[in-house]
């Protein structure tokens, strides 16, 4: 990134006795004009010199280019694309965007890079549900970045009154923007958080010591960093700025580059289990995966039935548990005999329990259940095992104010029954293994995955179906997985009608990746953890400790404004 630099004309558009008007200049780009004190030395002093006052905000010509290239590198930075260290570029570029301009105009910048990141970053959304959602859902994400680049543009005072803070305030800036997103409206939807950009980074190991916040921290202050450096030369010289620059570009790589420095791996000590994974696949893809649910529970029970075959001829070891992803059966199985007795069979064959992914009927009239049901040989369903998804999808499974919706789109109504949220957190026992259930978008969530650690969990499984979307959708989705894995410690799985399956190991590493839109059944020996990280043990205290941090800065900005009005 360009720096800006001071160039200054005496006695140019009329400046008054005593000043000249200072020419700030950003990467060659000429910003503006704005008066700068010219103090002068009597005859026996030293010779009289030039003092740059603090300048002004880039001009909107070079501002927007800047915000539209931030969202776009903070875009390239998560999967499919996987160029992480884009993350804190994007996060610099906002940061000189929005410096030292008003509110108003920091919140439209920060909005404009929201756009340029949401809009492709979301993209999979609209390829079987039409561009309104899309557009809104893009929208609405992209408004929480607005707000960030407000209160980027709001603190500006105390970043140039303390320079070297600018890293620490971008970072408690980003986690309260991304607090707040995770939260509002209708529960939050947390996905696009800069620490799910890291899966391949070595910050990804910081996830063990304070979890997605932290992660998001560091990269920000990373960017901080980037901006601070190169924002305007130093006083002091143009030696001094290049010191500057470059100990600003080490301590960015020294902030990612400290999660090595972080011992990970699966927290205390378990045994093993061995565990399957039945990607058993769809006919088609799109949203009337439904309309074929009887094919995908068929497709998923032959797999499971080939697989026993395998088992039986020696050629694959003997599961101790295999998991059926989200929709394996959207056939109710427990109103359904022929659904029931085919999962039966299938239990029955490869002799270990099976978790299916099911969606059940009721309990009142228009109403469903999206569930995980541990269903054993030889007896059936286990319903005391059973984990009923906790936060169904706004929208999507469920519609919140529905008449005001159809207002604004009638394709609410596809979804003909509200989805009831389960009460309790996904702890399954399935005999050799207590699992840590969460289903779909569930894994973006801090709290609902550590409730099933803290549950007692040994073993992190993601049940999701993916039939609607696309192969970035699932890969954004396994880089949680793998960010969930190193925060807890735990061994982790993703099983997927459509792909990507998969295995994550405690260090974040994936292994036994499956193709999209294919039949496949993968197997592994696990290691089970009983132990708790320290992120596990200290829950949403570093985030909310963050958020904190970032209202008093936002505090200590307002003083620091009224102050200098004061002054004047």
């Amino acid at each position: 990134m360009p720096r800006p630099d001071f160039r200054f004309r005496p006695g140019v558009g009329g400046a008054p006795p005593g000043a000249a008007v200072g020419r700030v200049a950003f990467g060659g780009v000429i910003a503006g004009e704005v008066p700068v004190t010219v103090v002068a030395q009597s005859p026996s002093g030293p010779a009289a010199g030039v003092q740059a006052g603090p300048g002004g905000p880039l001009p909107l010509r070079v501002s927007v280019p800047l915000a539209v290239a931030a969202g776009l590198a903070m875009l390239v930075a998560f999967p499919p694309y996987g160029w992480w260290p884009a993350a804190p570029v994007g996060v610099a570029l906002l940061g000189a965007a929005v410096h030292r301009r008003r509110v108003r105009a920091g919140v439209g910048l920060g909005f404009v890079a929201g756009v340029a990141l949401f809009g492709p970053l979301l993209s999979w959304t609209n390829l079987h549900t039409g561009y309104l959602p899309w557009l809104l859902l893009s929208l609405l994400q992209a408004g929480y970045v607005g707000l960030l680049g407000g209160a980027a543009a709001y603190v500006s005072p105390l970043v140039d009154r303390w320079r070297w803070s600018w890293p620490a305030l971008t970072g408690v800036l980003w986690v309260a923007q991304e607090a707040l997103r995770s939260r509002a409206p209708f529960g939050g939807f947390p996905w696009g958080r800069l620490a799910f950009s890291q899966d391949e980074s070595p910050a990804l190991r910081l996830a063990a010591v304070g979890g997605a916040p932290l992660v998001t921290f560091a990269v920000a202050v990373a960017g901080g960093l980037l901006v601070a450096a190169l924002w305007r030369p130093w006083r002091g010289g143009a030696a001094r700025s290049r010191w500057a620059a470059v100990a600003a570009a080490v301590g960015a790589a020294g902030v990612l580059a400290v999660g090595l420095l972080v011992p990970v791996g699966v927290a205390g000590g378990g045994g093993t289990v061995t565990v399957a994974v039945v990607q058993g696949n769809v006919p088609r893809l799109g949203l009337d995966f439904n309309a074929q649910r009887q094919a995908v529970l068929d497709n998923h029970v032959q797999a499971t039935l080939d697989l026993a075959a395998e088992v039986a001829a020696g050629r694959r070891a003997q599961p101790d548990l295999v998991v059926w992803p989200e929709n394996a059966s959207d056939v109710d199985p427990l109103r359904s005999a022929a659904a029931g007795q085919r999962i039966s069979a299938a239990a029955d064959a490869v002799r270990a329990p099976i978790l299916v992914g099911a969606v059940l009927v009721g309990p009142g009239e228009g109403q469903s259940r999206n569930a995980g049901i541990l269903w054993r040989p030889g007896s059936g369903p286990d319903l005391e095992q059973m984990y009923t998804k906790r936060h169904p999808v706004p929208f999507a499974e469920y519609v919140p104010l529905r008449d005001v919706a159809r207002m604004v789109s009638k394709e609410v109504d596809r979804v003909r029954s509200d989805m009831v949220p389960g009460d309790r957190a996904g702890v399954v026992d399935a005999g050799p293994v207590v699992l840590g259930d969460v289903i779909c978008f569930e894994v973006a969530y801090d709290g609902l995955v550590r409730d099933t650690v803290t549950g007692g969990a040994q073993l992190l499984v993601v049940q999701t179906n993916n039939a609607t979307f696309d192969v970035a959708e699932a890969r954004q989705q396994l880089a949680m997985v793998r960010l969930r894995a190193v925060e807890h410690g735990r061994a982790s799985l993703m099983a997927s009608t459509v792909g990507v399956s998969g295995f994550v190991t405690p260090d974040g590493r994936v292994s036994d990746a499956t193709g999209f839109n294919t039949r496949a059944v993968v197997l592994r020996q696990l290691r089970l953890g009983d132990g708790r990280t320290l992120a596990t043990r200290v829950g949403v205290w570093p985030e909310a400790a963050l958020t904190a941090v970032a209202v008093a800065a936002l505090a200590g900005a307002v003083w620091r404004r009224r102050r200098s009005a004061v002054a004047r």
